[in-house]
């Protein structure tokens, strides 16, 4: 019965044991998950040399290391590199990451360029799930240094290709000759210039003293249309201010006919109204006094002067 006994204390003492040590092993997880931050960051590019357990460092200070490697389902030209740093790294806004490549070794995540003031990078609490996917920060990144370079060395490469084609397209043999061609031209062309040198020479001495002669014609033709002001100024000016006052003078004097027309147009109104007509009448009147005066003139010199006194005398009568 004692040995049963013990039996059971002894396992109850083991258990015992084995929580705390699980209980122990909890607290150290804990204490040293406190100590370290989350991050993740999508990479849209090749993370070659990348691992799980590669270096994170900031700024060039090591400051954590690479978690997980992952593609993302959504979109699987993104890699989703997971990194834990110190609680003490400044992952202020304004941080990017890149992967830093190595010849030698295997590559690395670099952190920089946080702002000073900035707040750190955290996950909003309204919408968590667009801004952090996966309920950590994401660090945004940017392309730089080797990496960038051998992610661009394809295409590179394929232009250098493209470029050695087309080189070699244009460096046949037809166009060699054409080429050698230009260039003896070339050299002929050089031959009659260097032949021709001092005619060139005479030509720009030449040319030096027309531009001399040039300069000073448009000297006198500066000095020329200066006088042509001045004439302008002397003789001109007084002119048009003599014929501006004759013009004025002339204005006056149209305005003073105008108002006398405009004074002697009822006199003319009341002449042809009523002069007129008496004028045609009196006219007539001398005109009956004419003709009767004419007539009496014509019967005194056939009768006498006693016709304009006496009665007319009757004819004689004879019988039958």
């Amino acid at each position: 019965m004692e040995t049963r006994s013990n039996h059971v204390l002894v396992g109850a003492v083991v258990l015992i044991l084995l929580a705390v040590l699980a209980i122990f092993t909890v607290w150290i997880a804990r204490l040293n998950g406190s100590t370290e931050k989350e991050y993740d960051i999508f990479f849209k590019q090749a993370v070659d040399g990348l691992a799980k357990g590669s270096a994170v460092s900031y700024s060039g200070v090591p400051t954590g290391q690479v978690k997980e490697i992952a593609l993302w389902k959504p979109d699987p030209q993104f890699v989703r590199v997971r990194i834990t740093v110190n609680r003490d790294t400044p992952v202020l806004q304004g941080t990017t990451a890149t992967i830093q490549g190595s010849f030698t070794g295997p590559s690395t995540v670099s952190l920089d360029g946080g702002i000073k003031g900035r707040p750190e990078i955290v996950c909003p609490e309204p919408d968590t799930a667009s801004e952090c996917p996966f309920g950590v920060p994401v660090i945004p990144t940017k392309a730089g240094g080797i990496g960038a370079i051998l992610n661009s060395a394809p295409q590179l490469l394929e232009r250098l290709s493209t470029l050695t084609e087309r080189l070699t397209g244009l460096l046949t043999d037809k166009n060699q000759a054409s080429i050698a061609g230009i260039l003896e031209n070339t050299n002929r062309l050089t031959d009659a210039l260097a032949d021709r040198g001092p005619e060139i020479a005479a030509t720009l001495a030449q040319t030096r003293v027309a531009i001399q002669q040039a300069g000073d014609a448009a000297q006198s033709i500066g000095q020329l249309a200066q006088t042509t002001n001045g004439v302008l100024a002397e003789d001109v000016k007084p002119a048009m201010a003599n014929l501006n006052k004759a013009i004025q003078s002339a204005q006056q004097s149209a305005e003073t006919l105008n108002g006398a027309i405009g004074d002697a147009r009822p006199g003319l109104q009341t002449f042809s109204r009523q002069t007129i007509p008496e004028a045609n009448k009196l006219v007539r009147d001398l005109r009956i006094t004419a003709q009767a005066l004419s007539s009496i003139a014509e019967k005194v010199d056939q009768q006498g002067a006693s016709s304009l006194i006496g009665r007319q005398r009757l004819p004689d009568y004879e019988g039958k």
